[in-house]
């Protein structure tokens, strides 16, 4: 299903998207700021925008120079609309370039964290009451050397000696870094004074708003048709599910494939919660063995994300039964599932199985009522629609459970080995009480890697476990956990004597980027 448009009547602020990474984190940002905003594609035309009547427009970043042949562009009447505009580090070069500026390689690119000086002289409305140096998070090669006519340079930067443009007449702002990453500490403030104070927007957009009209579309969508809905045993599946069946209420069917690689005690919760709690339909497939068989031998992560989701759709089509007249598929995709999975605009940097795996010959519509959001909105969403908080803030888990938490071949005894080292991790984290704070803990099983070890009087050669823990706002960006060591130390002891075969535990130390959360 497409993402919902804007409420009748409800503002909403657009981004057009030049191929970035964080043109969605953008549209948060904006949401967090209680104005409705959706991303939309750079090509859109001045007659398509206008159209839209947004109330405003902010240009995302992209990962290529407006320099290069086949850079992305927009219609140069978009300029002229008269829309409030904000640029964001390729969206301002963009913006300078094709309003008659210069844009040129500053010979020296700047990257990471960068102190931005405001000058005061220029009376700025874009940095109206923030400190006048402050730290930025900047990531440019080229740079603007020159304003276009009728723009004045209001900040700079060592690397961007004009690091912020405004044409208060034209109603353009625009800035050479990134305001919507954690890293800029003032971002959230300049996209809230572009958005209320600059393009005039009402604070009114809230999660309650998406409900009303989600479901509106949802009940479109499916009329009088049934759906089934398959349920991971993860939040995403399980708010989707919640918000489907307030659209449409007995013509859902829930359908749980137990794949046998979730982790432990969760199979038995999801039944509890959504046959007994929430009054929903369910259909238990218990298919454990078929998704085993199916992996044997696979190696290849991405052959195991794709294996997993083909047959996790095969199932559910066997799991019909009777329902003959069900023809659409609820998933609980996410934006990052989305934007991993690769575009036109953005690379490949992990298949998800609920969009890379589905096979050609798909016998359902899918509704995909959350693919416009990140995670803490579907848990704000998961609250507003009254699902149990063991359910709204149970950490991320991949459609594919354990079987790409496992390196190398997929086997019963892997499954249980690592299942117990990550109910010990969870375990401990939860006794320590740093469940809330950490966005996702597990445990990784490694193969084909032995390590020396002593356990007694006895040398052992025994499996190594790696513990990854990730803070993260969104899952597009993490940093690894700062556990305290004599929590660590339990989670070493414990994994180390209470599961057979494992004589060594690893941390993971390593972000993302550069590396992923998941190791497979």
């Amino acid at each position: 299903m497409k993402p919902p448009q804007a409420i009748t009547g409800e503002e909403e602020v657009l981004v057009l998207d030049f191929g970035a990474q964080y043109a969605q984190l953008i549209a948060r940002r904006v949401r967090e700021a209680r104005v409705y905003s959706e991303i939309v594609a750079h090509d859109i035309t001045a007659a398509e925008l206008a159209a839209r009547a947004p109330k405003a427009v902010i240009l995302s970043g992209g990962p290529k120079s407006v320099h290069v042949e086949g850079a992305p562009g927009i219609d140069p009447e978009i300029f002229d609309l008269g829309i409030p505009m904000l640029g964001i580090c390729y969206g301002a070069q963009l913006m300078a370039r094709d309003l008659g500026g210069e844009v040129n390689s500053s010979g020296r690119g700047e990257y990471g964290r960068t102190e931005l000086t405001v000058d005061e002289g220029t009376g700025s409305e874009l940095f109206g009451g923030l400190p006048t140096t402050q730290t930025v998070w900047m990531s440019h090669f080229d740079a603007i050397v020159s304003p276009p006519d009728g723009f004045v340079a209001t900040a700079s930067s060592p690397g961007a000696p004009v690091a912020a443009i405004e044409n208060p007449d034209r109603r353009m702002w625009a800035v050479q870094y990134h305001p919507e990453v954690a890293h800029t500490p003032h971002g959230q403030r300049i996209i809230e004074r572009f958005v209320h104070s600059l393009a005039g927007c009402a604070n009114t957009w809230t999660m309650a708003n998406f409900i009303d009209e989600a479901t509106s579309a949802i009940a479109a969508q499916i009329g009088a048709g049934r759906a089934i809905c398959g349920l991971s045993g993860g939040v995403d599946s399980a708010v989707a599910a919640a918000l489907v069946h307030r659209a449409i209420g007995a013509q859902l069917t829930c359908v749980f494939v137990d794949n046998g690689l979730m982790r432990a005690g969760e199979g038995e919760q999801v039944v509890e919660t959504f046959q007994r709690h929430q009054g929903m339909e369910l259909i238990h497939a218990r298919a454990g063995d078929r998704f085993l068989e199916r992996l044997a031998g696979v190696i290849d992560p991405e052959a195991k994300r794709k294996a997993i989701g083909e047959l996790f759709i095969r199932v559910f089509e066997e799991a019909k039964g009777g329902l003959v007249d069900a023809d659409y598929l609820v998933q609980g995709t996410l934006y990052p599932d989305v934007i991993e999975s690769g575009s036109a605009t953005a690379a490949i940097i992990k298949s998800h199985h609920n969009v890379g795996g589905l096979p050609d010959d798909l016998d359902f519509e899918l509704v995909e009522p959350l693919r416009s959001l990140f995670k803490d909105e579907v848990r704000e969403l998961g609250r507003e629609l009254g699902l149990p908080e063991e359910i709204v803030w149970r950490q991320p888990f991949p459609g594919p459970g354990l079987g790409v938490r496992i390196v190398g071949e997929v086997t019963p005894e892997r499954v249980e080995l690592v299942r117990a080292a990550d109910a010990i991790v969870r375990e401990e984290l939860r006794m320590a009480g740093l469940e809330r704070e950490i966005w996702q803990a597990f445990a990784v099983l490694l193969a084909d890697v032995r390590s020396v070890g002593v356990m007694g009087d006895e040398r052992t050669y025994g499996s190594p476990i790696i513990v990854r823990a990730v803070t993260s706002e969104d899952a597009m960006t993490a940093d690894w956990a700062r556990i305290p060591p004599e929590v660590l130390d339990r989670i070493s002891g414990r994994i180390i004597a209470e599961v057979a075969g494992i004589n060594r535990v690893a941390y993971d130390i390593t972000s993302k980027p550069p590396a992923t959360i998941e190791w497979e």
